[in-house]
């Protein structure tokens, strides 16, 4: 195995990681192979349903949400994926307006590096401005949102220092050569994407760039990253549920590439995780499009086209409001309120509240399939 960078020693006395440019020697071994195949094979499923999907850009919606909670919560945001989607759908939930903010600070900034890669390539740059809209306005802002750091930072238990910590990241003074380094291999098409992509994700962790945040920025590049060389059509796919399940082992392979230059057990998981993370996002696609179907069906004979035009909202978010309905329909709030109460009727929503006003209602079957567990077996 060849090491990955250099310990540099600080004046301070203390040690810090710089890592090697990108990419290292890999040696191809059939495990790894395989591990590709199966990953290719995995996520090219999942793009040949995003592009089936009628409108894959809806039902994406949930799909962020649930990411956005699940990367969150590894960083000790406790917000649920329920209450996420019952608070945008303008419902009340007994959660801190802060841990609600954090988490949706991941949607708005996922979606606004979507858009910004129609006309910025994935670069510091981008990374610097979706660092800003993740950490505006919630704990973490006075980690200086957008801007590179320019003091120390380490990852350690709470109370440590840089001579204690687990790991110290460069110092800004090398972050400029080893930022501007990963963004020409990003650049670069050479590999294949997922290997790519992999080696990159453990490149940004090991720079951490932000003096807060650099976990979340970096899986949130992930799925740009996907994205942008068109691997998937749509952001369906997310890998925080598994490096959530699989925390531990997350961290250990990330280390074992720092001290030990494994790169191969480190893309072997990541690899797994892109695999069972396909397979997961697929069945839930396709199990959250059948019950829309048959919802559809239910309501097709109904007289009225506002039922049914519930029922496609309910593919972007299974909780619903009338004034909600009201504002996304253009219909009147009495309008919207009985579409919402003939979907009550046949047991497609339920009410979520004792409110006589501005009742919440929620499509459960939607958000049962979205809170499972993620299947990490193959």
């Amino acid at each position: 195995m060849t090491q990955p960078g250099q310990h540099i020693q600080a004046i301070e006395g203390y040690s810090a990681f710089v890592p090697d440019p990108l990419p290292p020697e890999l040696e191809w071994t059939a495990r790894l192979t395989y591990a590709l195949s199966d990953a290719d094979r995995a996520i090219g499923q999942l793009a040949g349903e995003g592009r089936r999907l009628p409108n894959p850009h809806v039902l994406m919606r949930p799909f962020v949400a649930r990411e956005a909670v699940l990367s969150s919560r590894i960083e000790g945001t406790q917000a649920t994926l329920g209450e996420l989607l019952a608070a945008d759908a303008g419902a009340i939930v007994d959660r801190s307006p802060e841990d609600l903010r954090e988490v949706a600070n991941y949607v708005v900034a996922l979606e606004y590096g979507i858009k910004r890669l129609k006309s910025l390539p994935l670069c510091v740059r981008l990374t610097q401005e979706i660092h800003r809209r993740l950490m505006e306005g919630v704990r973490g802002r006075h980690a200086r949102p957008g801007e590179i750091r320019d003091v120390q930072n380490w990852i350690g238990v709470p109370g440590s220092t840089p001579h204690t910590a687990t790991y110290v990241p460069p110092p800004p003074a090398e972050l400029q050569n080893v930022l501007g380094a990963l963004e020409r291999f990003l650049q670069d098409r050479s590999l294949p994407p997922l290997v790519q992509i992999g080696l990159a994700h453990y490149q940004f962790e090991a720079i951490h760039p932000f003096l807060d945040g650099n976990g979340r920025v970096g899986r949130l590049l992930i799925t740009l990253y996907l994205v942008e060389r068109d691997t998937l059509p749509t952001p369906l796919l997310y890998l925080s549920a598994f490096f959530e399940a699989t925390r531990a082992e997350y961290y250990t392979r990330l280390h074992a590439v720092t001290e030990e230059g494994d790169w191969a057990n480190w893309l072997l998981y990541f690899l797994n995780g892109v695999a069972r993370q396909s397979e997961d996002a697929v069945d839930r696609a396709e199990r959250m499009q059948e019950k829309l179907d048959e919802w559809r069906l239910q309501v097709a004979g109904l007289g009225s086209p506002t039922p049914a035009r519930v029922v496609d909202l309910l593919a972007g978010n299974p909780f619903v409001t009338a004034k909600g309905v009201s504002a996304s329909l253009g219909v009147a709030v009495t309008t919207a309120r009985r579409a919402i109460e003939r979907l009550a009727g046949l047991g497609i929503v339920t009410q979520t509240d004792a409110r006589q006003r501005d009742r919440a209602y929620c499509a459960t079957a939607l958000l049962e399939i979205l809170e499972e567990p993620a299947k990490l077996a193959p």
